[in-house]
């Protein structure tokens, strides 16, 4: 509420007006809106976006009808290391265009929806450091850490303390590897919308196996 009253961006302040599912809204219930990010790389400060992904879901269907795909110009030019990453050309970030010009729409499609992500400190710090410096004041938005939940089996549970105790590696949560686990087939990685997709067959996965629809939001948003 006192967020939606501060802003002075009229999109900003549609978002905030349509607010999101409370802490106790059963899962299943809950609209939610898969999002990945290709950028230049790590560092919000340092780095840019240069295309996104989303693919509005739910627990029980995938809205693939309603996907949305945006190659936008960064600031600064692409260096070779990370058009290895993401395969996006200086031809088609010369033709894209600037993140704000697609921002209205992206925020219409987020209002009211959960963001599900694999990673969270990409997507949401990336989008929060492009929103401030663009509208004036950033955007901090819940999500559903798909590689958090998994790092909670694989990597704070007492089994994998154990493995770690026994010498073992730890097991992978990447995108790839923690969809392999639920049986998922493999898809390319670093496109944004695929990834996007991916990211939200893997958490319908993983309530499946580790959650009911009647589980809180609040046990596996962050």
């Amino acid at each position: 509420m006192a967020r939606r009253e501060q802003t002075r961006d009229t999109a900003l302040k549609r978002y905030f007006d349509v607010g999101v599912p409370t802490p106790q809204t059963p899962i299943g219930d809950v609209p939610m809106l898969a999002m990945d990010m290709e950028t230049t790389g790590l560092d919000e400060q340092r780095h840019a976006i240069v295309s996104i992904g989303v693919v509005p879901f739910d627990l029980k269907r995938i809205r693939l009808a309603e996907r949305r795909y945006w190659i936008v110009r960064p600031p600064r030019p692409l260096d070779e290391r990370s058009i290895t990453f993401h395969h996006i050309t200086h031809s088609e970030i010369e033709q894209a265009p600037d993140l704000d010009d697609v921002l209205d729409e992206l925020l219409a499609v987020m209002a009211g929806r959960i963001v599900a992500v694999h990673y969270r400190h990409i997507e949401r710090t990336f989008l929060n450091a492009a929103v401030k410096a663009r509208r004036g004041e950033g955007i901090h938005f819940p999500v559903i850490d798909t590689m958090s939940l998994e790092a909670r089996l694989h990597r704070q549970s007492w089994w994998a303390r154990l493995r770690r105790w026994s010498g073992r590696p730890p097991a992978s949560i990447r995108l790839p590897d923690s969809r392999t686990r639920y049986g998922l087939p493999a898809y390319q990685a670093h496109h944004a919308l695929i990834d996007a997709l991916a990211t939200a067959e893997l958490l319908q996965a993983q309530v499946a196996h580790r959650y009911s629809l009647d589980t809180p939001l609040s046990e596996i948003w962050s």
